[in-house]
């Protein structure tokens, strides 16, 4: 079991500037913030973080500021996926992965390709990695879920397909994962309003949106999950539930990234066509963060 992927993960924003351009100094102060408060993972160019309009050379300053920053202390995952094929491959191939752990790579978006589809295409992104793989699956978004029987399938014919994260909202459908999944293999939680339930069913963890904002109490609460102990993990889910409601109310990243301008940490800019978290949404989240 790869052990270096329990626990809590987040999913780190692309901090900008005023003018659009990546805020280096806030993404390093985002990462210590992180670290110093009890995250056990980083996930670089997820959703979250912009990655459908980040450039490669933003992509690649980006990386190199995290590792700086990071300088060795928490395992790096880093986003690599699309819905072309041989350019996933291609980007794999070409990119220095010596300091991750391993790739998210996302189940194919946009192209709505069969479960088969799906399969073949992880097979060959396994077959050309060098590095652990954890499969994505956010139907929300791709507009394709990728069934449990295909991860099932891809996590017992692949070594290096080591996890998924799960984040289809639906428990029945990480109940089946939980169920079926070869015992090595983590199902990790990708909906913050599920994670805790999750774990306790048996998941390995959490790569989070939230959890970035308030890490020491929510890898608190996933660390207590992960030991069973499921009241006082739920004391503190019920006391951040209103906050990851808010984070989504409108788009993710604009949501976490208003409450990291509340908590001073970074601007709440995105890029189109993203736009930034409406003012009424605003006063929600700082109030709640006055308060928390």
């Amino acid at each position: 079991m790869n052990s270096k992927l329990i626990g809590t993960g987040v999913a780190l924003v692309t901090p900008f500037k005023a003018d659009l351009s990546v805020d280096h100094d806030a993404l390093t102060r985002i990462v210590n913030f992180n670290i110093e408060n009890g995250t056990n993972y980083l996930v670089i160019m997820g959703t979250t973080g912009e990655s459908a309009t980040v450039t490669k050379a933003e992509k690649e300053a980006i990386i190199k500021t995290i590792a700086k920053a990071n300088n060795g202390r928490v395992p790096l995952v880093l986003g690599i996926g699309g819905n072309n094929t041989a350019v996933v491959i291609e980007e794999i191939k070409a990119t220095d992965l010596s300091i991750f752990d391993a790739v998210l790579s996302v189940s194919p978006y946009y192209s709505k390709p069969t479960q088969e589809g799906v399969y073949q295409h992880f097979k060959a992104i396994s077959e050309a990695c060098p590095i652990s793989i954890i499969l994505y699956n956010v139907p929300g978004r791709t507009a394709s879920n990728m069934l449990p029987e295909t991860t099932i399938r891809l996590a017992n014919d692949f070594k290096n397909i080591v996890a998924v994260k799960e984040a289809g909202n639906n428990i029945g459908q990480y109940l089946k994962l939980l169920k079926d999944k070869p015992e090595d293999f983590l199902v990790i939680s990708g909906d913050d309003d599920l994670a805790l339930g999750v774990i306790l069913a048996g998941g390995a963890g959490v790569i989070s949106v939230i959890g970035q904002a308030v890490p020491a109490q929510f890898s608190k609460m996933i660390q207590l999950g992960l030991e069973g102990k499921a009241k006082e993990a739920y004391d503190i889910h019920y006391k951040l539930m209103d906050v990851v409601g808010y984070i989504f109310e409108e788009n993710n990243p604009s949501g976490i990234k208003a409450v990291y301008e509340a908590l001073g940490l970074c601007r709440a800019d995105v890029r189109l066509p993203l736009v930034e978290a409406t003012s009424g949404l605003k006063e929600k989240i700082k109030a709640f963060v006055d308060a928390f």
